[in-house]
C-alpha cells in the first residue's frame, strides 16, 4: 500500500475524533436543559424557542440575514486565533463571569414565578373480588361466576335479602370508575386475603393464607335467621375452620388496580366500573 493510503487513514481518523468531541460537547450543553430532568427549565427553553420562531415567521423579511452570515462567519474564523482565544479567557472571569450570573438568577427567578406545572394525578386503589360458585352441591366443582364491588360473604345484605351479587362476568369489562382511569397495565391479587376479611369483620369463612388466597364460605345460609345464629360459628374461620363444618357454595378472592383521576370528568355512562377506591 502506498504512503498516502496510510496518510488519508490517519486524517479519517483525526476527523473522526474532532467530530466525536464536538459531538460530545454539543450533547453536554443541549441535552440537560432539554430533557426535562428538569422540567421547569426545559419547558422555560420550549416556551422562548416557540415565541422566537413565531417573531421569526413574522419579521424575518424585515432582518438582514446577509450581514448575520456575514459575522457568523468573521467570527468563526476569528475565534480559531490563538491570540484572540487567549484574550477571551483572561477576560472571561472579570466580564462574562458577573453577567452569566446575574442572567442565571433572573432566569431562576422567572421560571419559579411564572412557570406553573400541573401537580401529578392523584391515584388510589381499586379492588374486585372474584366470585366463584360451588357447581353441583357441596362436592361439586367451583365455577366462576362473577367479578363484584363486594365480598357477598354470608353477613353483606345481598345474601340475606337472597339477592344475587352484582357486576361482571368478565374481567376485561371491569372499568375504572368514573373521573378516573388505570394507572396500572394488570390487576394483581391481593396477598393480604387475612387482612381484608378482619377489616370488614367477615365472619363464617375459611381463609387461604397462601396459594390463590380464596375466602371460602363456611355455611350456606338459607334464610337471614340462620346466618345470624350461624355466624359465631363461622369466626374460627379466621384462624384455619373447623374442617368438620362443611363449605358453603361461595368462594372469593381480591384483586387490586391503581388509578389516576382523569383532568376532565369522563362522560362514560358504562355500568361496569365496579372497581371500589380505597
Amino acid at each position: 500500500m502506498s504512503k498516502d493510503f496510510f496518510r488519508n487513514m490517519r486524517d479519517l481518523q483525526n476527523s473522526m475524533d474532532d467530530f466525536s468531541t464536538v459531538h460530545d460537547g454539543v450533547l453536554k450543553i443541549i441535552t440537560p436543559p432539554t430533557n426535562f430532568s428538569n422540567e421547569a427549565l426545559s419547558s422555560t427553553v420550549f416556551l422562548f424557542l416557540f415565541v422566537s420562531t413565531c417573531i421569526l415567521f413574522i419579521a424575518s423579511h424585515l432582518l438582514p440575514w446577509r450581514l448575520f452570515s456575514l459575522l457568523a462567519c468573521w467570527a468563526s474564523i476569528a475565534l480559531g486565533h490563538p491570540s484572540l482565544q487567549q484574550f477571551i479567557l483572561n477576560n472571561r472571569e472579570s466580564h462574562i463571569r458577573p453577567h452569566e450570573r446575574t442572567a442565571q438568577s433572573w432566569l431562576n427567578s422567572w421560571i419559579a414565578r411564572d412557570i406553573v406545572l400541573d401537580e401529578p394525578p392523584e391515584t388510589r386503589e381499586v379492588e374486585a373480588f372474584e366470585l366463584q360458585r360451588r357447581k353441583g352441591g357441596r362436592q361439586g366443582e367451583w365455577e366462576s361466576w362473577i367479578f363484584s364491588s363486594n365480598p357477598y360473604d354470608p353477613l353483606s345484605p345481598q345474601r340475606i335479602a337472597r339477592q344475587r351479587p352484582k357486576g361482571t362476568r368478565f374481567f376485561e369489562d371491569v372499568a375504572a370508575p368514573r373521573g378516573w382511569e388505570w394507572g396500572d397495565k394488570k390487576w394483581v391479587l391481593d396477598l393480604g386475603s387475612r387482612e381484608w376479611v378482619e377489616e370488614r369483620m367477615v365472619q363464617g369463612v375459611e381463609v387461604e393464607v397462601e396459594g390463590e388466597r380464596w375466602v371460602t364460605d363456611l355455611i350456606e345460609p338459607n334464610e337471614s335467621s340462620s346466618v345470624a345464629k350461624q355466624g359465631k360459628k363461622g369466626a374460627s374461620g379466621l384462624e384455619g375452620g373447623n374442617e368438620q363444618v362443611p363449605f358453603g357454595q361461595w368462594r372469593r378472592r381480591r384483586w387490586i388496580r391503581m388509578v389516576r383521576r382523569k383532568g376532565v370528568s369522563s362522560t362514560n355512562n358504562n355500568t361496569n366500573d365496579i372497581g371500589n377506591s380505597k
